[in-house]
């Protein structure tokens, strides 16, 4: 925005930056970068889980498959999915800028002083709205990931895990240590009795969450009775009882 003065070509500008190479190449290779470093990271979490359960051979076998099956595809669907928001990421701020400038212009603020307010609001919305967008899809990648690894050797329950700081939100403390089955993900707000919800989802899969799944690999080690999610609502059972539904 250095040494423009116009607000419809500080516009133009930002949505020819959409638009070019360069900056395609750049977010895809952000977005690969994003999802194959978390793709490590999980892989190591997953080796060293396999050397304490009985599942280990399965897993090990399973990790050298990963990228030739289900998993190879979910890593592609993750960094085309990444790339596609990264990109997004000028229109949106173009959005909100034209929206400021229609705001002042009805307030009889001049074009010039209009100029200026986007020079400062422009850097610290971008930088804002970027952040968002790593915290938000850098876990939802993580999930993903897990649940596509977990699918790939039948392994159909997760713990949700929280980080256990001040700032988890209350419905997401209700979930801390609970079972939840990958094909039924509860609606966290709902059950706390919330009245504004935003649907049903996995650990990790909405906006600035920090929580993340737990694969449940061996019922021995899982702490007896536990909370399970199932039929709509959270329950403390016996390992017995939860064989039954599991």
């Amino acid at each position: 925005m250095t040494g423009l003065e116009d607000v419809s070509e500080m516009l133009d500008r930002v949505r020819d930056y959409a638009y070019s190479p360069q900056f395609a190449e750049y977010a895809e290779a952000s977005a690969l970068k994003m999802v194959t470093h978390l793709f490590s990271d999980a892989g190591r979490t997953w080796r060293q889980a396999a050397k304490h359960n009985s599942k280990g051979r399965l897993i090990f076998a399973a990790l050298q498959k990963e990228l030739r099956g289900p998993i190879g595809a979910a890593v592609r669907f993750q960094v085309e999915r990444n790339a596609a928001i990264i990109k997004s990421l000028p229109l949106d701020i173009a959005k909100q800028v034209n929206e400021h400038v229609l705001r002042e212009a009805m307030k009889g603020t001049r074009a010039s002083e209009i100029a200026e307010q986007i020079k400062a609001f422009f850097p610290e919305t971008s930088k804002a709205k970027a952040n968002l967008i790593a915290r938000t899809e850098v876990s939802k990648t993580a999930t993903a990931l897990t649940r596509a690894r977990s699918e790939e050797i039948g392994v159909n329950w997760y713990i949700w895990r929280t980080s256990g700081d001040s700032r988890v939100r209350d419905s997401h403390k209700l979930m801390d240590g609970v079972l939840v089955k990958w094909t039924d993900p509860p609606s966290p707000e709902r059950l706390n009795g919330e009245k504004r919800t935003f649907g049903n989802y996995h650990a990790g899969d909405i906006f600035n969450c920090r929580c993340f799944t737990e694969p449940v690999i061996d019922l021995d080690l899982v702490s007896w009775p536990a909370k399970v999610y199932y039929g709509g609502r959270i329950h403390r059972v016996t390992r017995r009882q939860f064989e039954r539904i599991a």
